[in-house]
C-alpha cells in the first residue's frame, strides 16, 4: 500500500528536494508552500514525469484554521499521513532592535506555531494506526544562535523542545519524532549572502562547502525509515561546523 506524507514549504530549496525524493521512493507526496505557487505546481510536474503521485496544497500553515483545511483533504484522500514533514520556514537578518512586532510573528509564526499546528492535526490519525513519524526541518542556529537571527534562533530552538517533548508524549503509541538540525544548505535563504560573505563561511565548515538540498533528502528520507527506537533526537548536519 502507497505510504502518505505531507512536505510544508516545498515549492523549493530542501522541502523540493525532498518531496522529489519520497515521491521517487513511491510515497503520494502531499505539497504545500505559501508564495510560490508557479514553483510548488513545477515541483508537481516534474514528481508527475517521473511516475510520482502527488497533491497540491497551497496555503499558508502559520495560519491554523489553512492547516484545518489542509489536513481536511489529506483526510479525505487517504485517511491521514504515514510521515509529517515540517519544512516551511523563513528568516530574519538583522539587529533585533530594528526588528518589528510583526517581523516577530511571522518568523515564529512560520517557523515554530506551523509545526505545532501540522503535528495537532496529523497525531490523532497516527495514533490511532499506532505509527507515524514526524521530521522537524531546524538549524544549527537552534542550538547555538546565531548573530542577527534572533527570531529564527528562538523558533528553531522552539523546534527542538516541541521535537523533545512530542516524542515523549508520542512514544507510548509508536509515533516517532526527530528533528534535522541543519547547517548551512546551498538555498534561496542563503542567497543574500555576498561572494566574500559565502567565501569566508566555507572557510568556517570543515566540510568546506555548504550542504545541498539532496543531502537534506537523503537524511529526511533515512529518518522516515529510521527504526522506531530512534525518538527525541535532533541531528546535525552541518559538515561538521558544530
Amino acid at each position: 500500500m502507497k505510504k502518505n506524507v505531507l512536505i510544508t514549504g516545498s515549492s523549493r530549496g530542501i522541502g523540493r528536494a525532498c518531496a522529489l525524493a519520497f515521491a521517487d521512493r513511491g510515497y503520494h507526496v502531499f505539497i504545500n508552500c505559501r508564495n510560490s505557487i508557479a514553483q510548488l505546481d513545477a515541483a508537481a510536474r516534474d514528481i508527475r514525469s517521473s511516475g510520482g503521485t502527488c497533491t497540491v496544497l497551497p496555503g499558508d500553515v502559520s495560519n491554523p484554521d489553512v492547516v484545518r483545511s489542509i489536513f481536511r483533504t489529506v483526510s479525505s484522500e487517504c485517511g491521514g499521513l504515514d510521515v509529517l514533514v515540517n519544512n516551511a520556514g523563513r528568516a530574519y537578518f538583522g539587529l533585533i532592535t530594528d526588528m518589528s512586532d510583526e517581523d516577530w510573528r511571522e518568523v515564529i509564526d512560520t517557523d515554530l506555531s506551523s509545526a505545532f499546528y501540522c503535528c495537532r492535526e496529523a497525531i490523532p490519525y497516527m495514533v490511532s494506526r499506532k505509527r507515524g513519524k514526524i521530521i522537524n526541518i531546524s538549524s544549527m542556529w537552534g542550538t547555538a544562535g546565531a548573530s542577527c537571527e534572533a527570531a529564527y534562533s528562538a523558533a528553531k530552538a522552539g523546534i527542538h523542545g516541541l521535537t523533545k517533548a512530542l516524542a515523549k508524549e508520542l512514544a507510548p503509541s509508536n509515533i516517532q519524532v526527530n528533528a534535522l538540525a541543519c547547517g548551512v544548505i546551498d538555498t534561496e535563504m542563503n542567497g543574500h549572502l555576498t561572494l566574500e560573505e559565502r567565501a569566508a563561511l566555507e572557510e568556517e565548515i570543515p566540510a568546506g562547502r555548504y550542504g545541498t538540498p539532496q543531502e537534506a533528502a537523503a537524511m529526511i528520507l533515512l529518518l522516515s525509515e529510521s527504526p522506531s527506537y530512534l525518538t527525541g533526537q535532533i541531528i546535525g548536519l552541518d559538515g561538521g561546523i558544530l
